[in-house]
């Protein structure tokens, strides 16, 4: 029999960590392979937490993060310590997530190496190489280095191709975020919500680079005068740690009545909470996949999105950057019950819990000739395996008491 094939999954921020949680889960469980966890620690409080609810310990940590540090910063270092270690490591292939520099950088190690590189989420895109910043440039960059694209749906598999890419080398999974959320959303409990009195709540998130400035004060006065308005509903807001954007949030909403900031909730708790709300307003990419799995509607707060399936099956809405068309949207959804329901009742195209079994078993077919997959077909194309009932893999850990 042969030797497993080593497979080197690297994840270094809270977002790629949590949707390659799965992945791991998947490539350990099976003998086929040998798994070999590398983090790079972009981010480094953020991605502990997640690796210890998904009960991961990385075999390699190159401890990137500093203070204050910069896109250059990060890039440089990844990309030098890296090396290193894929060169004791030799990986028959280097698997690598999304639109983060670490996923850029480390891809580019591999291909310095002449070491297969397969890029999980592959073929999101935007019109602008500037929305999102720095990730829509970092992710086509990374779909150049890579040698198989793993495309969460059709469309962007048909991105993909209009770049050029053999279609041979594309597998349409599915978004391997729906296996990590479903998997924690089972396991949450009432201790994991962050309490709130009113019966309607909002769930914010903002902390895009290109939101930074005027579109982010336009979101926080949006949120001042929804709230404000409307005695039952609140606003929780884990705010990021970034310091421009702290400033902002802070001096708009600090103190307002039922206006809930706090820091950056672990993910149990954004998973439970997120059940709790009832609606979503978020410039992240991930909630935009995530939150509908729960017939939750989220509001995108830019004006462009890598996730236009989203936009096609009423589980998203482009809500601008100014406060007017924010403020219009919000009281819509609030307002206005026929239009919420069509939101909350929308199929989440986005993924239905197997994501992370179609990439091993594809990683298998691509290098060692095995069959090839049966590829996600979104919900409305043909029958589909309801996310409720989904057995993954992926163990989550109990949470902590007392």
């Amino acid at each position: 029999m042969k030797s497993p094939l080593a497979v080197a999954v690297v994840f270094g921020t809270r977002p790629d960590a949590v949707k390659m949680a799965p992945v791991v889960a998947a490539l350990t469980r099976d003998s086929r392979f040998r798994c070999v966890t590398i983090a790079t620690a972009q981010h480094r409080e953020m991605l502990d937490e997640v690796l210890d609810l998904f009960g991961i310990k990385a075999e390699y940590d190159l401890g990137v993060m500093t203070e204050g540090q910069s896109l250059t910063d990060v890039t440089t270092r990844v990309l030098e310590r890296i090396g290193t270690v894929l060169a004791d490591v030799r990986p028959a292939l280097v698997l690598v997530h999304g639109d983060t520099t670490t996923s850029t950088a480390a891809a580019l190690a591999a291909y310095y190496q002449k070491i297969s590189v397969g890029h999980v989420e592959a073929g999101l895109r935007t019109s602008t190489i500037y929305e999102p910043f720095p990730e829509e440039v970092n992710r086509r960059l990374t779909g150049v280095l890579a040698t198989y694209h793993f495309a969460p749906t059709p469309l962007a598999k048909q991105n993909l191709l209009r770049e050029g890419k053999d279609a041979k080398s594309i597998i349409v999974t599915g978004n391997t975020v729906i296996d990590a959320f479903t998997a924690i959303h089972k396991n949450v409990t009432e201790d994991d919500v962050v309490p709130v009195n009113t019966p309607r709540v909002i769930f914010a998130e903002a902390h895009r680079r290109e939101n930074l400035g005027e579109p982010l004060e336009a979101i926080c006065r949006a949120f001042k005068r929804i709230v404000g308005a409307r005695p039952d509903v609140s606003l929780v807001w884990p705010v990021h740690p970034n310091p421009p954007i702290v400033e902002v949030v802070r001096r708009n909403l600090e103190g307002v009545p039922r206006v809930h900031l706090m820091q950056p909730l672990g993910y149990r708790q954004l998973v439970a909470t997120i059940a709790r709300a009832t609606l979503v307003a978020t410039d992240s990419g991930g909630l935009q996949e995530e939150a509908p799995t729960l017939g939750k509607p989220v509001l995108v707060l830019r004006r462009v999105t890598e996730r236009p399936e989203g936009l096609e099956a009423g589980t998203l809405r482009l809500a601008g950057i100014t406060e007017e068309e924010i403020t219009a949207h919000l009281a819509e959804l609030l307002d206005n019950p026929a239009a919420y329901q069509k939101m909350a009742k929308a199929v989440n195209p986005y993924g239905d819990g197997h994501a992370s079994r179609r990439i091993a078993d594809g990683l298998w077919a691509y290098l060692r000739g095995g069959a090839m997959p049966d590829e996600f077909v979104p919900p409305g194309t043909t029958e589909n395996v309801a996310t409720d009932n989904v057995e993954t893999d992926l163990q989550v850990r109990s949470p902590k008491r007392g």
